[in-house]
């Protein structure tokens, strides 16, 4: 059974670079009801990435007690790094009616459809426009670290083949366009509907993109 009238939990993935993170921050800054579920990691923060709100940076030891706790509502390893998402603060703001964002990957989405939570769940696989603008994008981010640029683009196709289990998928070729769409979506699922939208393009763009 669903809360309707409370929080909804919102699922954003897609490949490293695809704009998941990008497009959950402007949802939670344009949406005073929207709050950004924060992971917890092993990995290393990046130049610009701040403690207790990009993520919580600990130690793997630290990761693996919580583990055992049974804190985590998901946790996944992703390249080589520990990655999760406590359960009590998620709770806690969709029982305030906050609708929750989460910044994950296709691993950890799976984990929180198993759990059956009591609260509505939307889940969004979000697909770029070309492997090229990936590259780019990455390239751009990953402060032209080839190795670290290779490795994620060896891991896209494997993610984009999850495409499937999401509930829509959005590609993002421009980021307002791409945000307006993820805020209808999440509009008609809040009064119970479902959003129409042309899964047939999205199979020909996932073809087009592992080739």
């Amino acid at each position: 059974m669903t809360n309707f009238g409370q929080g909804m939990m919102i699922v954003l993935s897609s490949p490293s670079g695809a704009g998941k993170t990008t497009l959950t921050r402007l949802l939670s800054e344009k949406n005073d009801n929207y709050v950004i579920s924060i992971s917890h990691t092993t990995r290393t923060p990046r130049h610009n990435e701040i403690d207790g709100k990009d993520y919580f940076f600990v130690k793997k030891d630290q990761f693996k007690e919580l583990i055992k706790k049974d804190c985590f509502i998901e946790h996944a390893i992703v390249f080589n790094n520990f990655y999760g998402t406590m359960k009590e603060p998620v709770i806690k703001d969709l029982s305030k009616g906050k609708n929750v964002l989460f910044d994950i990957d296709w691993q950890g989405a799976k984990q929180i459809k198993k759990k059956h939570i009591d609260f509505k769940l939307i889940t969004l696989f979000i697909l770029p426009p070309s492997t090229k603008e990936l590259k780019e994008r990455l390239h751009n981010r990953e402060k032209k670290d080839d190795l670290i640029i290779e490795k994620r683009m060896s891991q896209f196709k494997n993610d984009i083949l999850h495409w499937k289990d999401y509930d829509y998928v959005v590609i993002n070729n421009e980021l307002s366009n791409c945000y307006n769409q993820i805020q209808k979506i999440i509009s008609s699922e809040s009064k119970g509907l479902k959003y129409n939208y042309d899964e047939k393009k999205i199979e020909e763009k996932v073809t087009e993109l592992i080739l």
